[in-house]
């Protein structure tokens, strides 16, 4: 057996008779148990069976750009016509309605961090002189 840079094989001494050669990595562990490794941040439901857990973290797998994995990630979407409807009917009790009030100091300054962090990922912008 002659072997070439090439990934391709001679058997003897007749070098016109190549045979080419793949190389696959054999695993012995269980499919779910290698998805699970590729989403091991991921948390599920201890009520799914594991062919349910197998066909969820598949259908994650094939449909993985619909997802976001980290922060710079998220973003706008370009390319895309979205038509929002607004409603103004009141669906809540009128016990449930209450007029609005300034939020407390502590609120207000979470409230900001997470308006800059939605800023930073692209998620929302600024308009106007706000």
């Amino acid at each position: 057996i002659y072997s070439s840079k090439y990934r391709h094989i001679t058997i003897g001494t007749n070098k016109e008779k190549t045979f080419s050669l793949d190389i696959y990595q054999i695993s012995s562990q269980d499919p779910l148990e290698e998805l699970l490794k590729e989403f091991r941040e991921g948390q599920f439901s201890t009520n799914l069976t594991s062919k349910q857990k197998l066909s969820l973290l598949k259908m994650l797998r094939k449909n993985k750009q619909a997802f976001a994995i980290g922060e710079e990630q998220l973003g706008k979407i370009k390319g895309h016509d979205i038509e929002l409807y607004l409603d103004v009917e009141r669906h809540y009790p009128t016990m449930l309605r209450q007029p609005p009030y300034p939020a407390s100091l502590e609120t207000r300054k979470e409230i900001k961090k997470h308006i800059n962090e939605l800023l930073d990922m692209d998620v929302i912008r600024k308009i106007g002189h706000n």
